[in-house]
């Protein structure tokens, strides 16, 4: 653990007790999981980090610049340069960068799917030891951390996490005398009902492409997407419980709630866009679509629950999207990357991060303290609470876009639901075996 100043937080700091053993390992060594690649750990100097770009990226800059001008009265002689890289081309970017240490940043953010591919192509640092002993780390959400797992080792903070759930037209409900749905079955025949009531609206819009919006459903119905299996992983999407799963996600394209015509080829942001637009009674969405739709046309008319299960008040299991915070095994400034790692996924910077962009802090106690601020975030955090689920920590789920093609086989009636996740399991476990 580094000796350096920590700095300040909204929330309890580490006890007496932690401190004093922090200052008798700090006594003898920097605490540190791995070597930087470069041989290096600088004391000095500048540190490049690469950040995403928002659609509205001031006040994410805003929060951002506050984190490193604390980082910087703690570090006088290290300056600090940001970059706000587009979502879309990241891929390129960080593979120049991992081949090109030389103009790589020392710290990153990156999406939590591509952890294990990072891991793989040695562009993070282990950095397990660090945050093991980060005192703000122990009120990680599981789930969180698990994102940043690959094979028991840490490598990176989380940033923060995204999850969706069940929004819906109140007044359009309330028209037809009907209750927020309560069960998975109740959802399907609601959306049903909404679309025979009008048939110029879609009852729970739905996405052939929408991956995330359609797990849930093979969740809940107890499959899953893949299991670890000797190091690696196995496809799991043929069982009989997925399958399940599949076929009552699948059951909601049709004319009697989405025309397959339509609604095969949307991504969930299309489903976002045709329920804000006020096309569809019911949509899945995540807590970062809520400015989207309070911007649309359908404001002061909708509520949101959790994503129904398939007992009675039961919660369908979400997939825990969101970003992390990393630091390139190439560093030549490690100890001070990782200082700012910590700083910049700290509970005060997300907290902020909250009350400036939306986006849900990976802290347990903070996410409870901004759902009391903000009533529309209870029915996510509750999500949260019942237990998400993380795609196969494995290089090759990056490469892996076989659910898609699934879904819409189904749909189009090219092939039966047990034909089609099975030629998907076929193809996961290719995928698999190619990158060991």
């Amino acid at each position: 653990m580094k000796l350096s100043v920590k700095l300040p937080v909204k929330l309890p700091a580490r006890t007496a007790v932690a401190l004093a053993a922090l200052v008798v390992a700090t006594a003898c060594a920097p605490q540190t999981s791995g070597n930087s690649s470069s041989g290096k750990d600088e004391k000095t100097g500048t540190l490049r980090v690469w950040l995403f770009q928002e659609v509205n990226n001031g006040p994410k800059e805003k929060v951002v610049d506050a984190a490193v001008s604390t980082f910087k009265k703690a570090h006088k002689d290290t300056k600090v340069t940001i970059e706000y890289i587009p979502v879309e081309t990241r891929a390129q970017r960080m593979k120049a960068a991992f081949n090109d240490p030389k103009s790589a940043p020392d710290v990153i953010e990156y999406g939590n799917t591509d952890t294990a591919g990072y891991v793989k192509d040695g562009g993070l640092a282990d950095v397990t030891g660090e945050f093991a002993d980060w005192s703000e780390a122990k009120d990680t959400d599981p789930t969180a951390k698990q994102s940043v797992t690959v094979d028991g080792k840490i490598y990176g903070a989380p940033f923060f996490v995204g999850v969706r759930a069940l929004y819906y037209r109140t007044d359009i409900l309330k028209d037809l005398g009907l209750e927020a749905p309560r069960t998975q079955a109740e959802l399907i025949s609601t959306a049903k009902k909404i679309r025979a009531a009008d048939p110029d609206l879609y009852g729970l819009v739905v996405g052939g492409a929408y991956t995330y919006g359609a797990m849930p459903f093979i969740w809940s119905q107890g499959g899953e997407i893949a299991e670890g299996k000797g190091g690696s992983y196995a496809a799991t999407i043929d069982s009989a419980a997925a399958q399940k799963g599949i076929k009552a996600y699948t059951s909601l394209f049709g004319a009697d709630n989405c025309p397959a015509a339509k609604c095969a080829g949307m991504a969930g942001n299309d489903t976002v866009t045709a329920f804000s637009s006020g096309k569809a009674g019911m949509a899945i969405g995540g807590d970062f679509s809520h400015a989207a739709i309070e911007a649309g046309k359908i404001k002061g008319k909708y509520a949101v629950v959790p994503l129904p299960g398939v007992k009675p008040g039961s919660v369908a299991p979400a997939f825990a999207g969101g970003n992390n915070i990393g630091v390139l095994k190439s560093t030549s400034h490690r100890t001070l990357a990782v200082d700012l790692m910590e700083q910049l996924a700290s509970k005060k910077t997300q907290s902020e991060l909250f009350d400036a962009m939306g986006f849900l802090p990976t802290y347990t106690d903070v996410r409870d303290a901004v759902a009391k601020k903000q009533p529309f975030v209870a029915p996510f955090v509750k999500t949260l609470a019942s237990g998400t689920r993380f795609v196969p920590a494995s290089a090759a789920w990056s490469q892996i876009d076989v659910l898609p093609t699934m879904f819409q086989e189904v749909i189009s009636g090219k092939k039966g639901v047990a034909a089609a996740s099975k030629d998907a399991a076929k193809k996961m476990n290719d995928a698999f075996s190619s990158v060991g």
